[in-house]
């Protein structure tokens, strides 16, 4: 904690971070991935607003934020809520006047196992936040940046389960995959006003989701790892200095890419 934070005060102060000068929202950022990308993009310079459903949980991480001398707010969210994704772009707006760059990380998962074994209610929930959610969040935002910076930014957490077969998490896996497909259509919508749209494909990472995933199916972590080149899982911030670096201006030239980071894995 304390390096950590000695590194927020040091990159704020001197304005020179990879995000320096953006205004920054990331859903679901309340823990796992996009608690560690709102607290490396606010150690990267950017003003950040924070949204998911869990008030509790980010307050802390803005708290932690605020302490280590960066620039941070949060908002209650529920992405399978229109009108509550509109108003939490909304008071992004509301409180920097403008947004730069957006990282939507929500996501939620369904118990593990073949497709048939899918309840229609927990189908219904995770197309509700991972596809629709995103899609929801993806046109608040193209609205927000459009009326107010002009040009920026937007990364999409997806998966290294959108390719190919995914039979223990078929679902997860199916909405993933459409996520990548919305990311390249977006991209090329929006790129001739100069507003770039990324994703990342995060392989095993050490979230709760994956602790979830873990409990239902003893063995599993270690199983992605011995198929994983680097052999280990990924910590979340990892998977934001991904994220990170495509929301910079640094990839100012990418564009409808889906990033693998990922280990190496081929599943």
């Amino acid at each position: 904690m304390n390096e950590t934070t000695t590194t927020l005060t040091s990159t704020s102060a001197t304005g020179q971070g990879l995000l320096a000068g953006k205004v920054a929202f990331v859903t679901g950022a309340g823990r796992g991935i996009g608690a560690a990308a709102a607290r490396l993009f606010a150690r990267e310079g950017a003003a950040v607003v924070l949204a998911a459903r869990t008030e509790t949980q980010l307050k802390t991480v803005t708290e932690e934020i605020r302490a280590a001398g960066g620039t941070a707010d949060h908002v209650v969210c529920d992405l399978a809520d229109a009108a509550s994704v509109r108003a939490a772009v909304d008071r992004v707006v509301d409180l920097h006047g403008r947004l730069d760059a957006a990282f939507n990380n929500a996501a939620t998962i369904v118990p593990p196992g073949p497709m048939d074994r899918v309840a229609e209610e927990d189908f219904d929930r995770v197309y509700a936040v991972n596809l629709r959610g995103t899609w929801l969040a993806m046109a608040a935002e193209v609205a927000a940046i459009r009326a107010t910076a002009g040009t920026g930014a937007i990364v999409n957490n997806s998966s290294v389960g959108s390719w190919g077969a995914n039979p223990e998490l078929p679902v997860y896996g199916a909405l993933k995959r459409a996520v990548n497909s919305l990311t390249e259509s977006a991209a090329v919508t929006y790129g001739p006003e100069g507003i770039r749209v990324n994703a990342v494909a995060p392989g095993t990472t050490l979230t709760e989701m994956i602790r979830e995933w873990e409990h239902d199916s003893p063995g599993v972590v270690e199983r992605l790892g011995a198929m994983t080149p680097l052999r280990r899982a990924a910590e979340p911030a990892e998977i934001a200095e991904a994220a990170a670096w495509l929301l910079s201006d640094r990839a100012s030239f990418v564009t409808g890419a889906v990033l693998r980071v990922d280990g190496g894995i081929r599943v």
